[in-house]
């Protein structure tokens, strides 16, 4: 399914009003919890970076944690 960016903002307005139902066009969508909208809230935005073209950044980051050798 190709999210908008309406599909975005609907959800960012659920979660900052801490409510866990949210209308699309005529439809209304209840989810189970704010994690549940908070993980569609990162599908939503992972779509819509894939269709602009942009590509998802990895941070990796290393530790070392004895004296070495």
């Amino acid at each position: 399914m190709a999210y908008t960016q309406a599909d975005l903002d609907a959800i960012k307005a659920a979660i900052a009003g801490s409510e866990l139902e949210v209308q699309y066009g005529d439809k209304r969508v209840r989810f189970r919890s704010m994690q549940d909208l908070k993980d569609a809230a990162r599908l939503i935005q992972g779509d819509l970076d894939a269709q602009a073209g942009k590509r998802r950044s990895r941070i990796v980051r290393l530790r070392h944690g004895g004296k070495g050798i």
